[in-house]
């Protein structure tokens, strides 16, 4: 016999509408600003939407897939699709390394001051990005700056930061993983106080060096975190726009080196009004990102 009391039909129906009304605001906005965008986007990349259509809907026409086929043929989204996934392969893995190696130093139990470091760490996140962006450019001055101040004192040539296209996307990439690192060290310290000491002392005992208790305690118990810090950082850095934006001046330059995907699509929807082009690459980034999301679980499944 269930010791449970049922509620009355009547009261589990008064507090499903009284749940109801509590969230309905928060669906209410959720469809407002995502899902009818979301939709919306998809229609438009059927259509020739542009500037005209704005004032009079009835001149936008139904292409169909037609704007996925002219954009196939543009050399320039190839150009910003490959500077995309390279900011990503390049990128990502730097960024949670040097998330990783800040969380393992600030935690360490020989540093003082460690909520100090933990906050200066993660200035740069809350910093906005055109303050970082002036400063950035100043160190990245081809006479002045302090990068080749340095290059200078070991007797190595001046770099031309963001005006040579070999060198802009790495410059850029090293603003970006300054800029971001400290939003997931946060998450990674959590995780590390969160594997208890005696796991390491035991593990000492057995006489397991520094590179073994990382491999097989700490990089194990963090999994999670990884995950996590892995897909975040995938996404928020193929939707890479404000730092080459800043730093370029909205140009992608030199030579579209730094242009990206959301650029691009910026440029086409912003700048020349080709709206229903700039929604078919929004889907195309969305189908990319989705893609990266389920392979990247995937493979942690198979790895658990």
């Amino acid at each position: 016999m269930s010791t449970g009391t049922a509620l009355p039909p009547r009261r589990s129906r008064a507090e499903a509408r009284a749940g109801l009304a509590f969230i309905a605001p928060a669906l209410g906005l959720i469809v407002l600003f995502f899902v009818v965008p979301v939709v919306a986007g998809f229609l438009l990349a059927a259509t020739d939407f542009d500037i005209y259509g704005i004032g009079d809907f009835s001149t936008a026409r139904f292409v169909g897939p037609g704007n996925f086929a002219a954009l196939l043929h543009d050399p320039v989204f190839w150009k910003a699709l490959a500077n995309t996934f390279y900011f990503v392969v390049v990128g990502g893995p730097l960024s949670v390394a040097v998330s990783l190696a800040a969380a393992m130093l600030v935690n360490a139990r020989l540093v003082r001051l460690k909520g100090f470091f933990r906050t200066v760490y993660f200035a740069p996140v809350v910093t906005t990005m055109v303050a970082v962006a002036v400063v950035w450019r100043y160190l990245y001055h081809p006479r002045f700056g302090l990068l080749n101040q340095i290059l200078a004192l070991l007797g190595l040539p001046d770099v031309n930061w963001l005006g040579d296209p070999r060198w802009a996307m790495p410059a850029i990439i090293l603003m970006a993983v300054w800029k971001n690192f400290g939003y997931n060290m946060i998450i990674f310290v959590a995780g590390l106080q969160s594997i208890p000491t005696s796991i390491y002392e035991a593990a000492r005992v057995d006489g397991a060096g520094p590179w073994q208790q990382f491999r097989r305690i700490t990089v194990p118990a963090l999994r999670p975190m990884l995950m996590f810090v892995g897909i975040i950082t995938m996404i928020g850095y193929f939707q890479i726009f404000t730092e080459p934006y800043v730093l370029t001046g909205g140009t992608g330059g030199p030579l579209n080196a730094t242009l990206s995907l959301v650029m691009y699509m910026y440029k086409q929807g912003f700048r020349w009004w080709n709206i229903g082009f700039a929604a078919t690459v929004a889907i195309v980034l969305f189908v990319i990102i989705l893609v990266g999301t389920l392979i990247q679980m995937r493979v942690q499944r198979e790895r658990e």
